[in-house]
C-alpha cells in the first residue's frame, strides 16, 4: 500500500479544527446544530475557509467540519449556556475551541500548541447527513464529468503556480482527453487518469489521495537495483518471501513500473518515484487502473527464486476495514526499524559512545526534543546521530526551533565528527528542509541516501474534495528554497546505498559507517 504521507504543520493542524469528526460531546435541546460555513485565522497561516457539520444525536455531538487541510475529530465538548467547548484530535494533532453562541453564529478562538487564532462561523442551513463525505468511484458518466471540471477549474487557481512543470495547453489536453474516455473507462481508470494529471503538475505534495478501498495485496515489495524483490507478505504466501518479481499477470515488471511512474511527481527525483511506484503496483486499484489486471480484488505475479525456480501465485485483495498479517524477510530488523508506533524516541549505545535518536514524527517534538537534550547533557555522548529516514513530515520550524537550534549550542557534539544526520529518499518534506537546515546551520555529517523530494520546490498542502467521487485532491500553496546554489537535490556527504545482500541480512550499513567513524 503506498504510502503518501500528508505534510501537517501544526499551525495548519490548528485550523483542522474545522474539519472535526464531531463525537462525544455533550449537547441538549437548544445546542448549536446545522451547517455552518466561515473562517479561521492561524497567526502563522493566516485565514482559511471552513465548513462545520454539527449534528445532535441523543446527547453527543456528531459531523464533520472541513478546511483546506483535512478531516478531525471532537473526543470532547460541552455546551453550556451558549458557550461551546471542544476538544478535538486529527492525527498527530489536539486542538481546542472555546466558542460563543450568538444566533446564527459561533465566534471563538482555536488553540494548538503554540498557534492560535479566531474561529468565525454562521449558521446557513440544516446539517448535512452523516457520511455525506464518505464518497465513491461508482458515479456515472455525468458525475464524472462533473469532477474533472471541477478539478480542472480548481487546481490552476489554488496551486501556487500550476503550470512550472506542465504547461496549459498540454493540461487542458490531457483534461479533455480523460473526460472523452469517460464513457468507456471503469472507476479505477478514471481514478488513475485523474490521478496522473495532478501529478504532472509536478511537485510531491500535489495528487489525489487514494479512496478508503485500493484493494491492498498482501505483498510488499522494494526495488534493489533492477530488481523488485518481495520483502514482506501475508501470512499463508511465504514463499514469495526474497523472490524477484518478473511478472504482474502478463505484463513485464519493467513494464509495470514505468506504468506505475506515471502517478509519480514529475519534478521530483526518480528516486522518489520508485520508492511510491513500489507501494503502486501491490494494490487492486492501481493494477485495474493501469490496465495490468482485470480484477481490482485478486493479480496474480510471477517470480524467480535465487535458484533460477519460476513460479506464480494469487494474491486476493483485503478489505479496507481487514489488517494483513505480515511476515517479514527479515526477522530481527535493525535498530531504525525497532519501535515503529513511535515518532522520536532515542537510546545510548555504549560501545561507541553514541546516542542514537530515531526521529520520525513531529508529535510532541518540543518534550521529545527536550527529553534528548537531557539525556546528552546526562550521557555526554561522544557521537549523536539523528536519523530522518523515516520522517514524512510536520512543520519543519518545529525541527528548527526545538532540535537543530538547540544542538547548534552544544559545542561537544556540534562539531565535525560528533554530529550525524541520517538521510534516505523518504526523507520528506519538512525532515527534508531540517535536513537541510542541519547541513547549512551545523557541524553535521549527513550519511545514506539522496532525499527523493528536492529542496527547492512546490509545498504547503492544502486540501480540496471533488464534488461527487469526494475524492481528497491536495495542492501546494507556497514555493520553499532551502538550497542557495548548485544542484537542487540534497546529497549525502556520505554514500550508503543499501543492497540486496545487506537488507537480507538485517543491517543497517549507515548506521554502522556512523558506529565506526573515526
Amino acid at each position: 500500500m503506498p504510502n503518501r504521507i500528508l505534510d501537517k504543520t501544526v499551525l495548519l493542524a490548528a485550523i483542522l479544527i474545522l474539519v472535526a469528526h464531531v463525537c462525544g460531546a455533550q449537547c441538549a435541546s437548544g445546542s448549536p446544530t446545522g451547517h455552518f460555513q466561515g473562517t479561521a485565522v492561524s497567526k502563522e497561516a493566516g485565514k482559511l475557509d471552513v465548513s462545520l457539520d454539527l449534528r445532535c444525536s441523543g446527547q453527543s455531538y456528531e459531523g464533520e467540519l472541513v478546511t483546506p487541510v483535512g478531516t478531525y475529530t471532537v473526543k470532547t465538548g460541552t455546551d453550556a449556556g451558549g458557550n461551546l467547548q471542544l476538544q478535538l484530535e486529527g492525527g498527530t494533532d489536539s486542538i481546542s475551541v472555546q466558542a460563543q453562541v450568538e444566533g446564527e453564529s459561533l465566534h471563538g478562538q482555536f488553540t494548538s500548541g503554540q498557534d492560535s487564532g479566531p474561529v468565525e462561523l454562521k449558521r446557513v442551513g440544516d446539517a448535512h447527513a452523516s457520511g455525506s463525505m464518505d464518497g465513491s468511484l461508482h458515479l456515472t458518466q455525468q458525475e464524472w464529468i462533473e469532477d474533472i471540471d471541477f478539478f480542472a477549474q480548481e487546481i490552476p487557481k489554488r496551486h501556487a503556480a500550476a503550470f512550472h512543470q506542465m504547461q496549459r495547453q498540454d493540461f487542458d489536453a490531457a483534461i479533455a482527453d480523460l473526460k472523452g474516455r469517460v464513457p468507456h473507462a471503469n472507476a479505477d481508470e478514471m481514478y488513475i487518469g485523474l490521478d496522473r494529471i495532478a501529478n504532472s503538475i509536478g511537485d510531491a505534495h500535489t495528487y489525489i489521495e487514494f479512496p478508503a478501498d485500493t484493494a491492498n495485496l498482501p505483498l510488499d515489495v522494494h526495488q534493489f537495483g533492477s530488481d523488485t524483490r518481495v520483502i514482506a507478505a501475508g501470512a499463508g504466501f511465504e514463499k514469495a518471501l526474497g523472490a524477484r518479481v518478473i511478472k504482474i499477470e502478463d505484463t513485464a515488471i519493467g513494464k509495470a513500473r514505468e506504468l506505475a511512474a506515471s502517478i509519480t511527481p514529475a519534478a521530483e527525483t526518480r528516486a522518489l518515484a520508485d520508492a511510491r511506484i513500489d507501494g503502486f503496483i501491490t494494490t487492486g486499484i492501481s493494477l485495474r487502473g493501469f490496465g495490468i489486471a482485470t480484477d481490482r480484488n485478486a493479480a496474480t505475479y510471477t517470480f524467480l527464486d535465487d535458484k533460477g525456480n519460476e513460479f506464480k501465485m494469487n494474491f486476493p485483495a483485503s478489505a479496507p476495514d481487514v489488517p494483513i498479517r505480515w511476515v517479514n524477510l527479515v526477522k530481527e530488523p535493525p535498530l531504525f526499524r525497532q519501535q515503529p508506533g513511535k515518532d522520536f524516541w532515542f537510546v545510548y549505545l555504549p560501545d561507541s559512545h553514541t546516542l542514537y535518536c530515531n526521529f520520525r514524527g513531529y508529535r510532541g517534538l518540543a518534550e521529545n526534543a527536550s527529553a534528548l537534550l537531557r539525556e546528552i547533557k546526562e550521557r555526554r555522548p561522544e557521537k549523536l546521530a539523528i536519523d530522518l529516514r523515516q520522517n514524512s513530515g510536520g512543520d519543519y520550524k518545529q525541527g528548527l526551533k526545538y532540535l537543530i537550534e538547540p544542538i547548534q549550542s552544544i559545542p561537544e557534539n556540534n562539531r565535525r565528527g560528533h554530529l550525524f544526520v541520517l538521510i534516505g529518499v523518504n526523507t520528506f518534506s519538512a525532515a527534508m528542509s531540517n535536513a537541510a537546515q542541519f547541513r547549512e546551520r551545523t557541524a553535521a555529517i549527513l550519511v545514506g541516501e539522496p532525499i527523493g523530494e528536492r529542496p527547492n520546490s512546490y509545498q504547503e498542502a492544502r486540501e480540496m474534495r471533488l464534488p461527487n467521487s469526494k475524492l481528497l485532491v491536495r495542492y501546494s500553496t507556497q514555493y520553499y528554497e532551502f538550497v542557495k546554489g548548485g544542484e537542487n537535490v540534497i546529497r549525502p556527504d556520505q554514500l550508503i546505498p543499501t543492497d540486496w545482500e545487506t537488507y537480507k541480512a538485517g543491517r543497517d550499513p549507515v548506521l554502522e559507517w556512523v558506529l565506526q567513524y573515526k
